[in-house]
């Protein structure tokens, strides 16, 4: 993608009466750092990026911010906001209009195919972090880094997120403007890590799942940063009745993680925010693509590909024959 028509392009659009502001990536503040830039002028337009370390879903955004009401002698701001989407972010963006979370006329959706982003771990466990902010660019079938000055060519194997490698849409299934030209969908990668926790007896799954809740600190973090988790009054903060108690332990933080696993199933589209942000590694992206699987398997559904379709929790057929029903 050329940068220069990226900030070209988004200039244009928050030059737009009808939008108030653009909402995509920049440069942090040192090393591999990435942060959501919020772009109101042609200035802040050109700040902006699209890179491999771009792997944050910036549609979580859509629901965080202005909620109603506003303060008392405010009107509400009902321009429409435009956003920088890959392909696993625009399956959110359509998803939230097939539940209504959004409404079309509230979003301009811009584009950005995606080659494929770097796993931060991985990128860091190869190449320490640095003070010095370091530029990744795609290049051919790997990536160029940029470390002060030295440009080191990685193959792609060596750093590609695992979301990347199981994605089925690298290309934006909705926008209103596209970035640059498509890219052509990969060979997916076997899903190892679902492949290692299913090869396990019914007691190993359990001490797997047991090893990784109980090193759950009940930040929710997994919670705040999926775009999908955008309910106000979340069931898991209830205490009357209690669903989840707050207590840190492997009891409640199971609870807590199969709740959520379950309010995803059907609408999770793999973006992996999730395990990204999770501060203790927890593979949370191995339950919900165990769950992704076992719907599109059974159901023939994939959600946020079609911003008609009905969401798959609320699609019963009363000719469905039930035969799995005791």
């Amino acid at each position: 993608m050329n940068l220069g028509q990226l900030r070209k392009i988004a200039a244009e659009v928050v030059a737009r009466e009808d939008v108030k502001y653009l909402i995509g990536w920049k440069q942090g503040s040192y090393g591999y750092r990435i942060a959501p830039g919020f772009v109101e002028d042609a200035a802040g337009a050109a700040e902006l990026i699209f890179s491999p370390l771009c792997t944050a879903n910036l549609a979580t955004y859509l629901t965080l911010v202005e909620k109603l009401p506003v303060p008392r002698g405010q009107e509400a701001d009902k321009r429409k906001v435009a956003l920088m989407v890959k392909g696993c972010d625009s399956r959110a963006v359509t998803q939230l209009l097939v539940e209504k979370g959004i409404h079309r006329d509230e979003v301009v959706v811009i584009g950005c195919p995606c080659p494929g982003m770097v796993d931060p771990a991985l990128l860091t466990e190869k190449y320490p972090e640095t003070e010095e902010t370091v530029e990744v660019k795609w290049s051919g079938d790997g990536f160029l880094l940029n470390r002060s000055g030295e440009e080191i060519k990685v193959p792609r194997d060596e750093l590609l997120a695992e979301k990347c490698r199981l994605c089925r849409y690298p290309n934006p299934v909705i926008s209103d403007i596209l970035l640059g030209e498509a890219v052509e969908p990969w060979e997916l990668a076997e899903d190892n890590g679902v492949a290692e926790v299913e090869g396990k007896d019914v007691g190993g799954r359990w001490d797997y799942w047991e090893e990784q809740f109980a090193k759950c600190v009940r930040c929710y973090s997994c919670r705040n940063v999926c775009p999908l988790c955008y309910c106000q009054d979340c069931i898991l903060d209830r205490l009357n009745p209690t669903w989840v108690n707050r207590a840190v332990n492997f009891s409640e933080n199971t609870s807590f993680h199969i709740a959520r696993a379950f309010h995803l199933a059907g609408r999770c589209i793999g973006c992996g925010e999730c395990e990204r942000v999770c501060p203790v590694n927890i593979p949370l992206g191995r339950l919900n693509r165990k769950l992704a699987r076992e719907v599109r398997d059974k159901y023939g559904f994939e959600p946020g590909v079609d911003p008609e379709a009905e969401p798959f929790q609320a699609s019963f057929k009363p000719d469905d024959p039930g035969d799995f029903i005791l």
